[in-house]
Formats: structure tokens, C-alpha cells, sequence
């Protein structure tokens, strides 16, 4: 068995989070919940907040909401913590509720992209809003991350703020913006924030805090890692840095072919026509026929280079990239590129390297400096974190008269995770439309066995309306806990975005046995009826392990498991980093196989993404066909949606693949992109084949396309010929006005005029892929 990765590595030169002297204020004690007014202030004895947090999401106090984490933490650290949530934008007068800060703001958009959060895919607003009281939408501003933190500015214009959230990750450089269609400036330029902290920060938290209440100043505070904030060209605090310009990292249009930096050793070497002599180890110097060519060719050294000595590489901890301002990205769709390119070469901590890029001209320049990436936590760091006091629960103020939270006051987003157990973070996946890996990294960070079961347990004792069923034991992923690198030095060295694509690397350990262990254990506790995984499976890796495949179907699935093979064709699979379907087939084998053994019924729901940037209209047909082979109805569709900063967006805007180097000639790799509205709708209406609203579109394009042969009344065909009337008659779309006597258009019933379930094997109130809400996914 492989032992666990740790990550100790890593932080060997970290300073544990709870090695810091308590702040003075720790004398006040634990409050239940963290204050949300003056009154429960009063009530702590507290006549003022230390730092003041900023949220666009209702104050759950649970360890899957960001903020209830960031107040916890600093409460342990002995700080005085008050929390504005969702504060009224339209002036400054909401944020001055709790007085002035003593040390500085904390803002965050919350758990979500604000914009995200309040447009669909096709840039709609939404109604609702699942970290809302009453899933009531409109309640925080567009760009809420800009907005808080000019708020807060307005209310005490000498208070420090410190930006942070996936908001702020996502946005740290300049980015595409999907809703406006254009490249936007840092978030760091833009909202004026004093220091931005990027992914999980709990670490760089910890330490910027005590170091602003030693009386720092928050513009000296420029050396810890996983922060970005603004430098002026010149500003003495930058010395002693060597400055390596991007291209020298990866050239956008060298003319000569280069290592593809994501590529393994073997892999490089098999690019250029050789093997690696380290994986063939004796096979290397035993005799072989040796070719002649190869014979005459001798060393000969270079005089221009002797007394050179060896090639010496800037040292990394002194070394920052620059990247293309901000101005040339804007106009160049190839530095664009290139730049994203460069951002997701520098993401290992093990190895990243600062980065810098220029805003502005002249006498209005500025650098916007993006230390490396945090060190992650150790798994002790992590039960620290989980092991909080959390009140698991929203804030008393979003309760009715009767002290519930129903009705107007639920909060969707609790509720889905009121009776879940975060295991983990991270995600070494790298799926490109994903934003996980851009925020939480790809270093799985697990917490121990005994935190996740007292978790379970405090669950089981202290959460009200549990009826002892856990609904989720996951993370961004259900089954990474522990895996990771079989060498911590590799892993640290390693500078590949996926360590699943495009196959599972040979130094990654697919060992489940600790998940197991939990499953088993968790599940064996007194008053646990059931133990249900609903975060999303990574099924590559599970058919490694058909054990994990056995405990998980026979004991943890509630009839359904979700999972997201996104697409059938090889075309946009690709560009999503994602495995073939054959993988998707090999892990629906197992289920069926280990449903049967138990005497369980039990249904897979995959997950198909429409309009991802490689995806012609031939791979969306291929999926419908796919879909109605297997017997699939997508209730609801996933429409590719470009959050900023992921590389699928570069794909999106540049129309180039940054995962295979950028060029500027032919060399570069074009990729499809769906733009418009007529083909978005196409896409997802291929989703949908089984709509009849679909129909006339599907008939329009199959006809285009050359296939209308998929078009008719047999079983074989993909949609009918005939078209329901709202009468519930039936319109040929040869013939207008002719109703088909004796003739039964697939999957409906005549005189009713709507489509019934065909046959899936799938239950009667299942009409898809997925039941009615299965799309909502579990909030991170």
C-alpha cells in the first residue's frame, strides 16, 4: 500500500498557524456567533471590532461557508471579529454599522463570483440566489468585490483592506470578462485594495494580521506568499529581485520547436524521436545494434562558451516573470494567451515563481506583483481549521419569530450542506472550464480520520433536524482524499496541470483505503442510518480501486450518483482535460455490477457540458446520439459559462489552446468556439433532443449538416418528422396541416400532446439524465 502524501514538504519553511502569540483581545473568550450589530457586541463586552469582514453571501457559521472560516481563524488567533453580511451597496452608511475597524476590512464577494452568481450562461440575471434568505436574488452588487471595497474606503478612508475570496483569485491578473466582452484591469487595480490574499488564505491571514496589529504597515507587507498588491515602477522594496521576462519562459512564435513544459521527461524525450535513458535504467547500456549515423558523431565543444562555466538559473525565490502589461493583452489576442499560459505554468508552490504586470502608462504606471501561490496546509493545520467552534447554523438574525430557519429566512445553500463534512481540498484534476485549481491549487489538503469523524458526530448530536442521514463525505471531489505525488520532491518539481491527463501519471497513488476506512467508519457510528457521497466523483481514478467502486455503490449511493463525463467526443474532451468515455464506460460496469451483487436498483446521472470551446455541431450530434442510445433525457443542460482567468476562457476569447503552446503562425493550435446565440441554443437543443421545442431548430441543422437521416419516426432516428400542435394534434414538417393518421411519433402519446419517458431502465419519475434539481451543485 502507498503511504499517503503529506504535506509537509511544503511547509517546512512555513510558520504553523497556530504557533502565533494570541492577540490580547483572546481574553473576551469564543462568541457563539460572530457579532452582526452593535447590541451583540455590547453583549460580548467588545467596544470595538479589531477587523471588520465584508460579505455578499447571508453569515451561515459552518466551515463550508469562506467567511465563517476567515472570522473563526482570526478569532482563534485572539482578534475581535464582526461580520457585514450583504451589506446595502448604495452608500457607505451599511458599513460603518459596526464602527471603525482597529486593524483593517476583510471583503470578499463571498462563496461565489458575484457575476456568476447573478447572470446565467447566456448573461441573464437570475432570480434567485442560494446564499440568500429566501434564495432571493439581487441582494449584492455586480462585481461585488470593487464595490464592498469602495464602500469601505467611503466609511473609513485610513482603514487598510484586505481583498480576498474566489472573486479576487479569479481576477488577480488581467482577465477576460465574459459579460462585458473585453480584458479588465487586476481586481487589485480596481478596487484599490491594499493587499489581495488568493486562494485559501488562511496562512497568509494569519500572518498579515499579526503583523498589521504589530504596527506594520500594510504597503511594507510584500513577502508573504499567495498575496498580490500594487507596486509603483522603481519602488525600492522591489530590490534584489531578478526580473526574467515571460517569453524567456515560454516564447509566443519562437521559430525553433521547444519542450513542452507540460510534458513528463518520457514524454519529452518520445517528442523527439527518443527514449529516457533514467526509466530504461540497465536496459540503457546493454549491448544493441548501434546506429551508424550515430556512430561518427563526436562532442565538439563551443569556444564562445569555454570559461563560461555552467549556466546559472536565477534562484526562484528571487525570481519574478514578467508578463505582458495589461495594455498589450487587451489588444493581442496571441499575449493573452501566452500570459494564462504562463500564469498556470507558475501554480506548483513547490516551484512557482512571482509575477508582475503593468497597468498603465507613463506617469499613471503600475505594477500589479503576485507573490507565489500559499504553502498549503498540513493535515493538523486542517483540523485546526475544522475543528473550530462553528455554530453550524445562520446567524440567529435570519431566523423567524420562532427562532426556524424556513420559509423566507432558509438559506438554499445551508441547506444543502447543513448535514455535509468537508474532507478535503484541492483538486489535481486541472479541468480547464474549472475554477477549483485557479483557487484551492492541486495539492490535496486532507484533514485526519478522528477530525472528520467528530465532525460526523457533532452532526449527529448538535445540528438540528438531523435524521441521520450525512449527506455528503467529500470536497471539490469525492475520492482525492489523501492521494497525491508518490514523491513528495517530484510533486514539488512538477509543473504539469493535471496529474490525470491525459492518463493517470505514474507517480500519482491511486490508493482509496483511507477513504474507505472513513466510509466504514462513519457509517458504523450510533445513530447514522446513512452515509451518502454526493460531491462529484472523479470516476478515472475510482476504477483504480474497484474496493472504493464496491464500498461506495453498495453502501453510499441513494439510488443516484452523479458524475460528469462532460462530453462523448474527443474534440472538446480535449480541450477540457478531461478522460475519453471509455473511462466513463469501464466505471459504469463496476456500478451495474456491485448494484446487482447488492440486490439494489441503482442509476448513474452523468453531466454534459454544451458549447465548450472545441466542440463543433458534429460533436454535439454525436453526443445526442450517444444520449438516446443509452437512454438519456438531460432534464437540465450545462451551458459553458467562461469564468475568468480559467484557461477554457483563453480558449474562449483568443480561439487559441494555451495547452499547447502559443504561436503566432500556423503551428497554433485553432480551437472551435460557440459564439452566438443560435449556436448556443443548437448546442444545448442537441442536449435536449428529446424537447419538442428543439425539433425545429435540430431538423434545420441536420439537414445543414448533411444527416437527415436522423430525421424520421423509427427508433434509429434522433428526433421525428412530425411536430405536436397545441391541440395535441400533430403537423407533419414536410406537409403543414396534415395529422398523421395510425403513425406514432417516438416517445409521445397521441391526443395528449406531450412526451412521455421513454425506456431508460430508469424509474417513472426520472425523464432524464438527472432528476428535477440534481443541477444545483454543491456549493465551495
Amino acid at each position: 500500500m502507498n503511504a499517503p502524501i503529506d504535506v509537509s514538504f511544503f511547509a517546512r519553511a512555513a510558520k504553523p498557524i497556530t504557533s502565533y502569540r494570541p492577540y490580547w483581545a483572546k481574553r473576551f473568550g469564543v462568541a457563539p456567533f460572530l457579532p452582526m450589530s452593535r447590541a451583540e457586541m455590547e453583549q460580548l463586552g467588545w467596544d470595538s471590532c479589531d477587523i471588520i469582514l465584508v460579505t455578499g453571501d447571508a453569515y451561515v457559521d459552518h466551515p463550508s461557508f469562506g467567511m465563517a472560516v476567515v472570522g473563526r481563524v482570526l478569532e482563534a488567533q485572539g482578534f475581535r471579529v464582526g461580520i457585514i453580511a450583504q451589506p446595502d451597496w448604495t452608500s457607505a452608511e451599511a458599513f460603518k454599522t459596526l464602527g471603525k475597524p482597529n486593524l483593517f476590512w476583510g471583503v470578499t464577494a463571498g462563496n461565489m463570483d458575484s457575476m456568476i452568481n447573478r447572470y446565467t450562461a447566456d448573461r441573464k440575471i437570475r432570480s434567485d440566489d442560494a446564499y440568500t434568505p429566501g434564495d432571493v436574488g439581487g441582494k449584492r452588487p455586480d462585481r461585488a468585490a470593487i464595490v464592498y471595497s469602495q464602500r469601505c474606503r467611503e466609511a473609513f478612508k485610513d482603514v487598510p483592506i484586505v481583498l480576498g475570496g474566489i472573486e479576487g483569485s479569479l481576477r488577480r491578473i488581467a482577465h477576460y470578462d465574459y459579460w462585458s466582452d473585453k480584458v479588465r484591469r487586476s481586481v487589485v487595480v480596481d478596487s484599490k485594495c491594499d493587499l489581495l490574499l488568493y486562494g485559501n488564505a488562511e496562512r497568509a491571514l494569519v500572518e498579515v494580521a499579526h503583523r498589521i496589529a504589530a504596527r506594520e504597515p500594510i504597503e511594507q507587507i510584500t513577502d508573504v506568499r499567495g498575496t498580490a498588491f500594487v507596486r509603483r515602477p522603481g519602488d525600492p522594496t522591489a530590490a534584489g529581485w531578478i526580473e526574467i521576462d515571460s517569453s524567456e519562459v515560454d516564447t509566443p512564435g519562437r521559430v525553433e520547436s521547444h519542450i513542452n513544459p507540460y510534458q513528463t521527461t518520457s514524454e519529452q524525450a518520445q517528442a523527439q524521436g527518443q527514449s529516457c535513458a533514467k526509466e530504461e535504467g540497465e536496459a540503457a547500456a546493454a549491448p544493441a545494434e548501434v546506429n551508424p549515423a550515430i556512430q561518427t558523431l563526436k562532442f565538439v565543444p563551443n569556444p564562445a562558451l569555454q570559461g563560461k562555466g555552467r549556466l546559472k538559473v536565477p534562484p526562484r525565490e528571487r525570481s519574478v516573470i514578467r508578463l505582458p502589461s495589461y495594455e498589450q493583452v487587451k489588444s493581442d489576442a496571441v499575449l493573452y494567451a501566452h500570459a494564462n499560459r504562463v500564469l498556470h505554468l507558475e501554480t506548483n508552490p513547490g516551484n512557482a515563481r512571482a509575477l508582475v504586470q503593468a497597468h498603465g502608462e507613463g506617469t499613471t504606471a503600475r505594477d500589479v506583483w503576485i507573490n507565489p501561490p500559499p504553502i498549503p496546509l498540513t493535515t493538523a493545520e486542517m483540523d485546526h481549521v475544522f475543528d473550530l467552534p462553528y455554530g453550524r447554523s445562520p446567524h440567529p438574525a435570519y431566523a423567524d419569530e420562532h427562532g426556524k430557519h424556513d420559509g423566507a429566512t432558509k438559506i438554499p445553500a445551508w441547506e444543502m450542506i447543513r448535514f455535509s463534512v468537508n474532507i478535503m481540498r484541492g483538486c489535481f484534476g486541472g479541468c480547464t472550464f474549472c475554477s477549483i485549481t485557479e483557487h484551492e491549487g492541486r495539492i490535496i489538503q486532507s484533514r485526519s480520520e478522528e477530525s472528520i469523524i467528530k465532525e460526523v458526530e457533532d452532526i449527529r448530536d448538535k445540528v438540528e433536524g438531523f435524521t441521520g442521514v450525512v449527506s455528503d463525505l467529500g470536497g471539490p471531489t469525492a475520492n482525492m482524499y489523501r492521494l497525491g505525488c508518490k514523491s513528495p520532491e517530484i510533486e514539488a518539481a512538477c509543473r504539469k496541470p493535471s496529474c490525470v491527463y491525459p492518463g493517470i501519471c505514474s507517480n500519482l497513488h491511486t490508493d482509496h483505503g483511507p477513504l474507505i476506512k472513513i466510509y466504514r467508519r462513519a457509517r458504523e457510528l450510533r445513530g447514522i442510518k446513512k452515509i451518502l457521497i454526493g460531491s462529484g466523483l472523479r470516476y478515472d481514478l475510482a476504477v483504480k480501486s474497484p474496493e472504493y467502486v464496491k464500498e461506495l455503490v453498495q453502501h453510499h449511493v441513494g439510488g443516484y450518483l452523479k458524475i460528469a463525463p462532460e462530453h462523448t467526443e474527443g474534440g472538446p474532451l480535449s480541450k477540457m482535460m478531461k478522460p475519453g468515455i471509455g473511462s466513463y464506460d469501464r466505471f459504469k460496469q463496476l456500478f451495474e455490477k456491485f448494484s446487482e451483487e447488492a440486490g439494489k436498483k441503482q442509476f448513474l446521472i452523468p453531466y454534459f457540458i454544451a458549447a465548450h470551446p472545441g466542440t463543433s455541431d458534429e460533436d454535439m450530434m454525436n453526443l445526442a446520439i450517444w444520449l438516446k442510445k443509452n437512454g438519456f433525457r438531460a432534464d437540465q443542460v450545462q451551458t459553458f459559462y467562461p469564468s475568468p482567468m480559467a484557461t477554457a476562457t483563453a480558449m474562449y476569447h483568443t480561439n487559441l489552446n494555451p495547452l499547447k503552446g502559443i504561436h503566432r503562425d500556423d503551428r497554433a493550435e485553432r480551437v472551435d468556439i460557440v459564439r452566438g446565440d443560435k449556436r448556443r441554443r443548437l448546442h444545448k437543443a442537441f442536449l435536449r433532443y428529446h424537447d419538442p421545442n428543439n425539433w425545429p431548430l435540430l431538423r434545420e441543422a441536420l439537414k445543414t449538416m448533411g444527416r437527415a437521416d436522423l430525421i424520421g419516426n423509427g427508433k434509429h432516428h434522433l428526433i421525428p418528422t412530425f411536430q405536436p400542435m397545441t391541440d395535441g394534434s400533430y403537423q407533419s414538417a414536410r406537409r403543414k396541416n396534415s395529422t398523421p393518421v395510425g403513425n406514432k411519433v417516438p416517445g409521445t402519446q397521441p391526443g395528449k400532446g406531450r412526451l412521455l419517458t421513454q425506456h431508460t431502465g430508469l424509474p417513472p419519475r426520472v425523464t432524464g439524465s438527472a432528476p428535477a434539481g440534481a443541477g444545483k451543485r454543491k456549493p465551495r
